[in-house]
């Protein structure tokens, strides 16, 4: 089917979001929900019955709530069943942890994908799009990155998404399933958590801390407000070009993490200088020093392009972060 994006209408389609309880699923939820779709949060489940980002959606007669785990292929099968799009977010993402629990992100990331992918064979879905990250590109080799740019396993964690990707995009070449990889760069914004280099610098900035612990100051990452990045999502769920594809969503521009400290100083109005702590240093040949997107695919096959600059972003974040501090626990380093 051919589909153009400006005549596309997400009303009262039934879409399915996994990981729908996080940063950029509930950002994706919000979005879907605005433009009149109905929503099948798919959220892991947690016996307190705790829904993350998802709690002023509770009783919301358009969103219908399933607690689960991608890595359960039947709960996945019975998820999907009836859906017109599915956004396949739910992910293990803590690069840190990946050290520790390899096999976890397989399990969780690769046979996840693999569940979700068959359950929309079998259910026929008009489009699954699934989550990529920068991190499977390691460090640059040439910049900006584009999509053709080789692919490094430099963490446990960006193997088991190159091998989610792999799978993502076999059953497309394998059974035409109608998918595409979308590959965001380094997404910010209210709601994400201290795992994050913003929101950890933000909380500290907030809780009063004179001194800000980093792990290593040169890196450099492309940073993408949350809802550029969910817009982005929508945006390639109905561009046909981008099928069996991978694209990225980034900006195109880059900020070494020493300087996005120094913005985030001015951002929160605070006072306080950089150190770096041993404890957050990656590994030796694990470190990602520079990543930059080639948007090219976005812009020119699904018409996407950011509209919050960085500063603007910061500031909202820096927000948001100093009325939620309470989520923090800024002298910890959350892996």
């Amino acid at each position: 089917m051919n589909t153009s994006p400006s005549s596309f209408s997400w009303r009262d389609r039934t879409v399915l979001v996994t990981g729908a309880e996080g940063f950029i699923g509930s950002t994706l939820v919000d979005l879907l929900l605005a433009e009149g779709a109905k929503v099948r949060a798919f959220a892991h489940y947690k016996p307190y019955a705790e829904k993350g980002h998802l709690a002023h959606l509770l009783g919301d007669p358009r969103v219908e709530m399933i607690a689960g785990d991608v890595r359960d292929a039947g709960r996945v099968m019975d998820a999907v069943a009836g859906c017109d799009t599915v956004f396949h977010l739910a992910a293990l993402i803590g690069i840190p942890y990946s050290y520790d629990s390899p096999g976890a992100y397989v399990q969780t990331n690769v046979v996840g994908t693999e569940n979700v992918a068959e359950a929309c064979r079998r259910h026929s879905v008009r489009r699954l799009v699934h989550t990529s990250t920068s991190e499977v590109y390691g460090t640059a080799l040439t910049a900006p990155i584009a999509e053709s740019h080789p692919l490094q396993p430099q963490s446990p964690y960006s193997a088991s998404k190159i091998g989610a990707d792999m799978m993502a995009l076999s059953h497309w070449h394998a059974f035409e399933l109608p998918v595409t990889v979308v590959r965001p760069f380094n997404t910010y914004g209210p709601r994400q958590s201290a795992r994050a280099v913003i929101p950890a610098i933000l909380a500290q900035l907030h809780s009063g801390a004179r001194e800000i612990k980093l792990g290593s100051l040169t890196p450099t990452r492309d940073f993408t407000y949350v809802t550029d990045t969910a817009r982005g999502f929508m945006a390639l769920a109905v561009c046909d070009r981008a099928l069996g594809h991978a694209v990225n969503l980034g900006v195109g521009r880059e900020i070494s993490i020493g300087d996005l400290a120094k913005a985030l100083i001015v951002a929160s109005g605070r006072e306080a200088s950089v150190v770096v702590d041993p404890a957050r240093l990656r590994p030796a040949g694990s470190e990602v020093e520079r990543l930059l997107s080639d948007n090219s695919r976005a812009r020119e096959w699904a018409g996407w392009e950011p509209q919050v600059s960085l500063g603007e972003g910061l500031r909202h974040t820096s927000a948001w972060v100093a009325e939620n501090l309470g989520l923090f626990a800024p002298e910890r380093y959350q892996v």
